[in-house]
Order: C-alpha cells, then structure tokens, then sequence
C-alpha cells in the first residue's frame, strides 16, 4: 500500500512540530489535573474520556492551531473514531487545518524487566493499521521506556520496536517508533550510546524508499543524534519532552539541529479548562510559538 505523498513531503520538509494528543488512559487523569479539572470532575473512564476529548477539540479547533507551525498531531485510538467539529477527527486535522494526523497504536507497557519496559501485545493489530489507513491516518506511533544501560534489554526494546514497524510499512503507514529512555536515569548518557549504536544497526536493514520516524528523549549531548537525522531510512526525528518544562525542553531542542518538537504536556502547559476563549487562545498560541521557533532553530 503506498503513502499519502503530499502528506509525507510536508512532514520531511515542512516548518514546524507534531502535537501529541494522544493522552491515554494512564496519563489522561494527571493531563486533565494540568488542565484544571480534578478526579471528582467525572465518575467514570467514559466521563474522563469525554472531558480529554473536549480539551482536544478545544486545542485543535483554536486559531491558533493550524498547519502554518504544526506539521503533525498524534491522536489517541478512541480519538480516531470520535469528530472534532463535526467531523472525523483524522480528517479534520488534514483537510481543515493541513495537519498531518498519526495514530497512538501501542496498548501501553509491560513491568519492567532488565532495565526497560516492553510494549503490551496490540491484539486486532491489522484491522486497527486498515480502518486507521481507511481514515485518513498517515502514520502511528509506538512507545516503550527504557530506564538502565542494559545492552539486552535495549536491544529486546529496539527488536520489538522495528518488528511492529515492518508492519505498519506493510499496511502502507509510516511508524514513529519511540524508545523512549527516562529523564532520570542515572546512566542516561551511556543509555543513549547504545540506543544510538543500537538504532543506526537496525536503521541499515530499512529501505530508504519506506522510511521511518524517530521519536526519542532529548539527548544529554547536544547535536548527538545528527547521525540519525541524515539517515537515509529517517524521515523526520521528533522529541519528546519527557517531564522538561516547556521552556527547558525549548532549550534543550533548540540545540539538536534538524530535531524537531513532539510535546505532549509541554504543549499544554499553561492552558486551564476556566480560561475564556481569548485567553485559552492566546496562551496555546504562546505555547505553539515557543515550540516552533525551537523547533525551527
């Protein structure tokens, strides 16, 4: 199955970032709190998830979200099958804002074990790649979390990560694969030496001609990862903000050249559920702006 072609030129030469609005489950309570609405706000995961959604809508819907700085948004499975103004929510992002939409397809991740956490089986894995595909998804994006230098577990990590990409390719979908490594760990910088061996080996075995995406934690040293920005099997590589406030993160990213932003809870910093639309609109903006111009640097 081929790729959207226009789709795929903007992401590899666009200006801009990827949003991540992929809140799941787990992260969806303490992304809500950021916002302003507390637990005792909803009684239920379907009530929750509804609250998430409508500060989704909010964000992609403002003025200020559109494609002129955004490449990219990352929606969460349930987010596929719902509507942003009406509309189906992949849709709306491509052809009312020019944003690229991806797809969160992992099912979160399994104990840690040797240092890193695996991704959970995704069961219904084909039928969920065709009807993403059938909507308008460009791509997917799949995450695991890896906390200690321990060779074997990083490359059971990347292993897992490059076996699901092949078959995204296969469904005609380009995969953002995402081994994230934790902020905190105290051999970050050694993690990330033999993420970046690890990945350049796997990187080699890619045909050019089906690239993927990187999404990676922001590097100890600056400029680390160039090796993998000019990868030919790269299409784009994005960062995470992994716990940075926004305005580290901004800093952090403004000195990897070619990296650009996918930020989650940076990206919403500063937005509440109480602020009136001139507000909410004018903080989102500031928050885009920022992100863009680190994005861009």
């Amino acid at each position: 199955m081929t790729i959207n072609r226009e789709q795929r030129d903007r992401i590899a030469s666009g200006q801009g970032f990827i949003a991540a609005l992929d809140q799941s489950g787990g992260s969806t309570p303490k992304a809500l709190k950021l916002y302003g609405i507390d637990e005792s706000a909803y009684a239920n995961e379907a009530e929750m998830f509804a609250l998430v959604h409508r500060m989704r809508e909010r964000i992609v819907t403002s003025p200020a979200f559109d494609g002129r700085r955004i490449l990219g948004a990352i929606l969460f499975e349930r987010t596929l099958d719902d509507r942003f103004a009406g509309e189906e929510a992949a849709r709306f992002l491509w052809e009312r804002k020019q944003v690229v939409p991806f797809l969160k397809i992992d099912k979160g991740l399994e104990a840690e074990d040797g240092g890193v956490q695996l991704m959970k089986p995704i069961p219904g894995l084909e039928e969920l790649l065709a009807r993403a595909k059938a909507k308008g998804v460009f791509g997917t994006k799949e995450r695991s979390v890896i906390k200690a230098n321990n060779p074997a577990g990083i490359a059971a990590v990347l292993d897992q990560q490059f076996e699901l990409a092949r078959k995204v390719l296969a469904a005609g979908l380009v995969p953002i694969v995402e081994p994230e490594v934790d902020i905190k760990a105290a051999d970050k910088e050694a993690i990330e030496a033999e993420l970046k061996r690890g990945l350049l080996q796997r990187l080699d075995t890619i045909d050019a001609a089906t690239p993927v995406m990187l999404k990676l934690t922001l590097p100890s040293i600056d400029g680390y990862f160039a090796e993998l920005v000019a990868h030919p099997s790269v299409l784009k590589v994005v960062a995470l903000s992994g716990g940075y406030s926004r305005e580290e993160a901004n800093a952090r990213l403004a000195r990897n050249p070619g990296v650009i932003a996918s930020f989650s809870r940076a990206l919403t910093e500063g937005l509440g559920a109480q602020q009136c639309d001139e507000e909410f609109n004018q903080a989102l903006d500031a928050s885009i702006e920022s992100i863009y111009r680190a994005s861009i640097a």
